[in-house]
């Protein structure tokens, strides 16, 4: 027992050597860096230093303990210590990696801005960086997790056993995993075709609102009234649902007001473009005013408009809506939705 803690207490002071020198050297290095950092023009140094100061502080740490490894501890624990450490550092590695797809984010959330008014390029390129990189994770993992494993020498003697029935197990795991590879293959389908992006206004079962967040596996749907809508990936591959910044985000609005056949409807059309006119949320490009159906009671005619985007078109039509239903009132109270009836007099006998 005696011997056993004499063997340990070299590997405990080897660990406490490592942290403080690779603090004390990771501390002075970044430090320049940093200041170097600082005096570029570009922002992907910083981003880099940022996102990689933690795992390449671990990694210095475990870099001086295997330095100082074969001078202090005994031999009979340096094979058993070394295989550890190499399970660290890729595990290290991996953590490295995974940030590394930060610096990524940093510099295209830096260069394509969603928050302007002709955001479709912008929007196309984060919805390709955001499923990429759930990607780029899952392959990260999945090389971690497979080379970790095969540091054992059983798991490596498993290897040619598991190789010789790899046919039948490719076919077993395949039917049983037919959803996740067509939502893996869903997934890809939208990163590179793009029926959706980020921040496009979609109709999504009868719901309006925006695309907020989109994964492997599902798809987040911001509402208008701020709830969020999960949807399967693969609802954006297999059913229609409207998208109304496919190509551009402009939009037409339209408002329908229903008023007795004697309404004068040129003096309306006028008051119409009077409104237009006056809104900061037109965008001047269409102004219609048509008469697109009757019934034996009234008319109906519908005020058409244009506007930069779907929440802007919203805007319009309420107010648009509002106006022209007080000019009526005011000018033309006669005109409006009349029920009409008529009264025979008859004679008493």
């Amino acid at each position: 027992m005696m011997n056993s803690w004499n063997d340990v207490i070299p590997l405990v002071w080897l660990s406490v050597i490592a942290v403080i020198a690779g603090l004390i050297g990771h501390f002075f290095v970044f430090r320049l860096l940093m200041k170097i950092a600082t005096r570029t023009k570009t922002r992907f140094d910083e981003s880099f230093l940022k996102h990689c100061f933690a795992p390449s502080l671990w990694a210095v740490i475990l870099l001086t303990y295997r330095w100082f490894l074969p001078l202090t501890a005994p031999e009979n624990y340096v094979e058993a210590v070394a295989r550890f450490l190499s399970i660290a550092f890729t595990i290290i590695i991996s953590w490295l990696f995974i940030k590394l797809t930060n610096i990524l984010d940093d510099f295209v959330f830096d260069k394509f801005a969603i928050d302007t008014k002709d955001n479709l390029k912008a929007r196309k390129i984060r919805t390709q960086l955001s499923v990429l990189k759930r990607i780029i994770i899952v392959i990260i993992l999945i090389v971690a997790i497979g080379t970790m494993l095969m540091s054992f020498e059983k798991v490596r003697q498993l290897g040619g056993a598991i190789l010789a029935s790899a046919g039948i197990i490719g076919i077993v795991v395949g039917i049983a995993a037919q959803k996740t590879i067509g939502t893996f293959i869903a997934g890809l389908q939208i990163a590179f075709s793009q029926p959706i992006r980020i921040d496009d206004v979609v109709i999504v079962e009868n719901e309006w609102g925006r695309i907020e967040e989109i994964t492997l596996t599902y798809v987040v749907v911001k509402i208008w009234d701020l709830r969020r809508l999960i949807v399967p990936i693969t609802y954006f591959i297999e059913k229609p649902f409207q998208n109304w910044t496919r190509v551009t985000a402009d939009i037409l609005g339209t408002v329908f007001i229903y008023v007795d056949y004697t309404v004068p409807i040129e003096e309306i059309r006028k008051h119409l473009h009077t409104i237009l006119k006056d809104s900061k949320l037109w965008d001047e490009k269409v102004c219609v005013l048509q008469v697109t159906n009757t019934t034996e009671k009234t008319i109906e005619l519908r005020a058409l408009m244009s506007a930069n985007d779907a929440s802007t078109a919203w805007g319009l039509r309420c107010y648009v809506r509002e106006k022209l239903i007080e000019f009526i009132r005011d000018n033309y109270p006669q005109s409006l939705p009349r029920f009409r009836a008529s009264v025979e007099k008859t004679e008493n006998p």
